[in-house]
Parts: C-alpha cells; structure tokens; sequence
C-alpha cells in the first residue's frame, strides 16, 4: 500500500466550497504514480519502453464532503486481476482517520500499436511481494 498526503487547494473545489467530485480522479492518478515510483519505476519508463496503461474503468463512492484547504490522505493499493489488467483501489480519508471517499481503476497494458499485452512479470512480481 502506498499513502499520499494532499491539501486541496482552492482551484479543486466548486461554487458550494466543496472538492469537485472530477478531481477525486486527479488525486488517484497522483497516488498511483507515486505507487509506481515507491515499487521502483515511473510510468515514463513503461512509455519508454512502448507499454501504455490506459484506464478502462473508473469508479468513486462518495461519503464526506472535503473543503478548501482540508488535507487528506490517499491509500492506493494494486493487484493484477488477469495477465493484462490491474485494478487500483484508493481511499480517501481526512482529519483523524475520517472516510471520504473510496474508488477503483481498473487498467490493460497495451503496446504501442494498442494491442493488449501481457503484464510485465517484473511488475507482476512487485504486486505479489506488495499483499
């Protein structure tokens, strides 16, 4: 599990003060990069390398709002649900452990024709030794 800290800042809330719910997106997108660089590698270097992991599905359950300036905590786990597919889970917590929000993405490595490939056994690996 990786977990990232944040302070929403004043551009991510909407006209009632509150976070806009797009930008729950943004901050999985920060923790699943930062949980890529904390198993040794940056999204940059699966480019490099031809490999693209394009999400396929995305979803956020929302419980407690969050406000401007509100920091909050981003847990983000991984697994390998097939040999081409990762799902993310993330959850958002606030002040003293309070539950904001939780979601998933789930992602298909595909070269750079866009073709499905198999998920990188290096990467596999990491996965297994992370639960």
């Amino acid at each position: 599990m990786y977990s990232i800290k944040i302070r929403v800042r004043y551009s991510e809330t909407d006209q009632m003060g509150r976070a806009y719910y797009a930008n729950y997106f943004v901050w999985f997108e920060i923790a699943r990069t930062e949980y890529f660089r904390k198993l040794g590698f940056s999204y940059r270097e699966f480019e490099k390398k031809g490999l693209f992991l394009p999400v396929v599905h995305a979803s956020c359950d929302y419980k407690n709002k969050v406000e401007y300036d509100d920091e909050i905590n981003i847990n983000c786990t991984a697994s390998a649900e097939s040999r081409m597919r990762l799902v993310f889970r993330y959850e958002i917590t606030g002040e003293e452990g309070k539950f904001i929000a939780s979601g998933s993405t789930i992602h298909v490595f595909i070269d750079s024709g866009g073709r499905p490939v198999k998920i990188p056994e290096h990467i596999a690996d990491l996965l297994k030794n992370e639960h």
